[in-house]
């Protein structure tokens, strides 16, 4: 379901026409916090090479790791869906919930409490300054939609996240869900 309102625990999914943009084609981003200073949000469909544990030797898991953008690629976020379990969680929208205490987060999951479908780690986060995200919207750059997934969304498979969005979405996108990543090299 297409919108023109952003909210947070909305979807933007990149249009088509973003192409060559290593962080943003074909992705679909979580927005966390949507305001009047700006936007928050994490890419939720391109998995890196890491574990949590390559990262934090100390937690004996091997959840992925995920690009959740340009922004503080330095920094390690999350995304949950167990408000009960990780005191100090801010929630997004519809069950996902924001961070929380790390230090008792590494303590459930060495304890085997938490599960791929409960949790999500990023490295970085994708920001927008006040009105950033509006003029990119203008000019067509995103796609905005409800997350039908809720908090489900954690434990969905990010391999062909874009795709499927863009086929939900019919009409003159289909074209564009078989197409190569990179059209130039067609």
């Amino acid at each position: 379901m297409i919108t023109d309102k952003l909210k947070k625990g909305h979807l933007l999914i990149a249009e088509p026409s973003i192409i060559g943009d290593l962080s943003f084609n074909r992705s679909v981003i979580l927005l966390a916090d949507y305001n009047q200073e700006g936007s928050i949000g994490f890419i939720i469909n391109k998995p890196l090479k890491y574990t949590i544990h390559d990262l934090i030797p100390e937690i004996d898991a091997s959840f992925k790791i995920y690009n959740g953008g340009p922004v503080e690629q330095d920094n390690l976020y999350f995304i949950h869906n167990i408000p009960d379990l990780i005191p100090n969680s801010i929630e997004i929208s519809n069950g996902i919930y924001w961070g929380g205490d790390f230090e008792f987060t590494k303590e459930l999951i060495n304890k085997g409490f938490i599960n791929n479908d409960n949790i999500r780690f990023f490295l970085g986060y994708t920001g927008w300054h006040e009105n950033q995200l509006e003029t990119e919207m203008k000019s067509n750059s995103w796609i905005i939609t409800a997350n039908s997934y809720e908090n489900k969304i954690i434990g969905k498979s990010a391999t062909h996240f874009w795709k499927e969005q863009i086929m939900e979405l019919g009409g003159d996108y289909l074209i564009w869900s078989n197409a190569p990543e990179n059209p130039y090299l067609n």
